[in-house]
C-alpha cells in the first residue's frame, strides 16, 4: 500500500526531503514529465536512458525514484543492492498495462522466428521476455545495428515502432499498445496553433500519432527535444510530449517561448501524465522517511530483466558484438 500524506501540516518540505536524502544516503531521481517543484528538488533530471544509466552508476545506497513504476523496477533491476522507493506505487503507465506479459509470452510464442525488440515502458516480466529493451532515446542507434533481415516484433507502442518503421523501412511487427498522453494530441488543434504562431517549429517525441509526426520539425526523446529547444535558431517552440518538460527549457532558456501542443478541446490538460502527477512531495517525504514503498523483485525474473537491459546498453553505446542477436 502507498503511505497517505497525513498530518504533515507545518512541516518545511523540502528541508525535510534534504535533512532525510543526507541521512539515508539517497538520491532523488526525476523524469522530465515530474511537477516543477520535483523536478527542482532532484539530484537528477532525464529521460529514461539517463535515468536508467544514473541508477547503476550512483553510489548512493537509497535511490527515490520520482518517475513511474516501471522505472523504479528499472532501477531496482540494475541496481539490486540499492533500496529503491517509489513516492506512489500506484504511478503506472498506459504501455505496460497494454502489454500483459501472458499476451506478449503468447505472442512471441507464436512467433518464434521473431526477436523482441521492447520499449522500456513495459513490466519487468515483459522485460523479461524480450531480447532488446530499447528508449526513444536509444531506439535508432540499435535499430541500425539489427540485420536488415532479422524479424522483429517491437512492443508495446505502435506510434514509436510505427515511426522507426517508416524511417529505417523496416516491417516490424507492432503490438498495437498507445501512450495516452501523446495520443491525446489533437491534428486540427496543432494546425491552428501553428497558424498562430508561423514559423514556429513543432518538436515532437515519437510517441505522438503519425498525424503530429508529420506537422514536426523534430521528433526526438525528452533529452533530444530539450536539446533541440537549446539549438534552434528561432524564439518559440511548439512541444508536442507531456508539457512538465517545458519548465527546464524555460530555467535553461528565459528568453525563448514554448508552447504546449493543444488536445482535442484546444486547452484540456489531457496531455498531462496522470501516472506521473500520483508523485507528491508530500509523498517522496513519506517515502524517505519510510523508506517505503519499496519496489521488489524476485531475482531469478531480476536477472532475466537484466539481460534485455545490458543489451541496451551495450548497442546504445555500440559495443555490441557480431552474433549476439538471434531469434530465441
Amino acid at each position: 500500500m502507498t503511505a497517505q500524506p497525513t498530518n504533515l501540516t507545518g512541516l518545511d518540505l523540502r528541508a525535510e526531503i534534504d535533512r532525510l536524502r543526507k541521512e539515508r544516503n539517497a538520491v532523488i531521481l526525476a523524469h522530465y514529465y515530474q511537477s516543477p517543484e520535483i523536478q527542482d528538488l532532484a539530484d537528477y533530471i532525464g529521460d529514461s536512458l539517463e535515468l536508467s544509466k544514473k541508477a547503476a552508476a550512483t553510489d548512493a545506497e537509497v535511490i527515490a525514484f520520482c518517475g513511474v513504476k516501471f522505472m523504479a523496477e528499472t532501477a531496482k533491476i540494475l541496481a539490486p543492492e540499492k533500496i529503491v522507493v517509489l513516492p506512489d506505487l500506484n504511478a503506472g503507465c498506459s504501455l505496460e498495462d497494454a502489454c500483459p506479459p501472458e499476451k506478449f509470452k503468447a505472442f512471441r510464442e507464436a512467433h518464434p522466428d521473431h526477436i523482441a525488440l521492447t520499449y522500456i515502458n513495459c513490466s519487468t516480466e515483459v522485460k523479461a521476455l524480450s531480447d532488446v529493451i530499447v528508449t526513444s532515446s536509444s531506439a535508432e542507434t540499435i535499430l541500425a545495428q539489427i540485420p536488415a533481415d532479422q524479424k522483429i516484433i517491437f512492443g508495446p507502442d505502435r506510434h514509436l515502432g510505427g515511426y522507426l518503421n517508416r524511417k529505417f523501412d523496416r516491417e516490424m511487427l507492432l503490438w498495437p499498445g498507445v501512450c495516452i498522453v501523446h495520443e491525446a494530441f489533437s491534428e486540427t488543434e496543432l494546425l491552428k496553433l501553428k497558424a498562430q504562431h508561423p514559423g514556429a517549429p513543432v518538436a515532437a517525441h515519437p510517441e505522438c500519432p503519425p498525424t503530429i509526426i508529420d506537422h514536426a520539425d523534430y521528433v526526438g526523446s525528452t533529452s533530444g527535444i530539450l536539446n533541440f529547444a537549446k539549438s534552434f535558431p528561432g524564439d518559440t517552440l511548439i512541444v508536442a510530449t507531456e508539457p512538465h518538460i517545458i519548465h527546464q527549457m524555460e530555467k535553461a532558456l528565459p528568453h525563448k517561448t514554448f508552447i504546449g501542443a493543444p488536445g482535442a478541446d484546444g486547452n484540456c490538460n489531457c496531455n498531462i501524465c496522470p501516472y506521473m502527477a500520483l508523485n507528491t512531495l508530500e509523498k517522496l517525504y513519506l517515502a524517505l522517511r519510510d523508506l517505503k514503498p519499496r519496489i521488489e523483485i524476485e531475482e531469478g525474473l531480476r536477472l532475466q530483466a537484466r539481460r534485455s537491459l545490458d543489451k541496451m546498453m551495450e548497442m546504445a553505446a555500440g559495443t555490441i558484438g557480431k552474433g549476439d542477436l538471434g531469434a530465441r
